[in-house]
């Protein structure tokens, strides 16, 4: 994992996929927040804590994770990290503001667990921010790498949330302009597996300059128009969620 987190660290500045996330998630996180500056927030599965820099202008900003690694490179760069279980955290119940959680739920066994947990340090009224793997039929290398254990429906996102007490706000694709794409790679790889060996960074390597300054227009073009129509299908799902007052 550390070895995976080592490459999503070389990319994220760069990546056509981590731009396309940023300009997707920072109007979200901004219309949370509601104008305030003075916020708590908790990341669940930081990682390198790359995506504390989108929570910081809010208040402030804590990162959890279970990876060494990961919370090595969020220490350097001077954010506030510590190691724990996202089932299991060793935090006061009711005292953060905003919780977080981006591409994590698809990894961990139970999920169920993890959003009680959010929940749990969620305060009354606040809000969940969470992204998701969207639809089984994108399974592939990158999944089998960070070792998935499932992907989500709308459906099955809503239920998971409210299954933790929460009122689901919004349910939503990301990144539908990548989707045949991504569809056409992935069935590509499950096909060819049995005669080849999975590559750690098939989806983290960043593309060619041309190429990845293409994507990432794509998907500047695609979050602006998202904010005003809902995209039908993608492979992620946004999730907000608020804690009942």
């Amino acid at each position: 994992m550390d070895h995976l987190l080592d490459l999503t660290y070389r990319a994220e500045d760069r990546h056509f996929w981590f731009q396309g996330f940023r300009h997707f998630l920072t109007p979200v996180l901004a219309d949370v927040a509601g104008g305030r500056r003075d916020l708590r927030l908790l990341d669940c599965g930081c990682g390198t804590g790359a995506n504390l820099e989108l929570l910081a202008p809010y208040g402030r900003a804590f990162g959890i994770d279970l990876s060494p690694g990961g919370l090595a490179r969020a220490a350097q760069a001077g954010r506030s990290v510590a190691r724990a279980d996202v089932t299991r955290m060793p935090l006061p119940s009711e005292s953060f503001d905003v919780v977080t959680s981006f591409d994590v739920l698809q990894c961990v066994p139970d999920d169920a667990g993890a959003v009680r947990e959010m929940a749990r340090v969620a305060r009354a009224g606040a809000r969940l921010v969470v992204t998701m793997a969207a639809l089984e039929v994108l399974s592939g290398d990158h999944g089998e790498s960070w070792q998935e254990v499932r992907r989500y429906t709308p459906g099955g996102a809503r239920a998971v949330m409210e299954q933790a007490g929460l009122r689901v706000d919004r349910v939503s694709f990301l990144f539908a302009s990548l989707f045949p794409l991504m569809l056409g790679t992935r069935l590509a790889q499950r096909v060819s597996r049995p005669f080849r060996q999975v590559r750690d960074d098939s989806d983290i390597s960043v593309p060619p300059g041309p190429v990845n300054e293409a994507l990432a227009a794509v998907l500047r073009a695609e979050a602006a128009v998202s904010r005003r129509l809902p995209m039908p299908i993608g492979s992620s799902l946004l999730v907000v969620a608020r804690k009942s007052s």
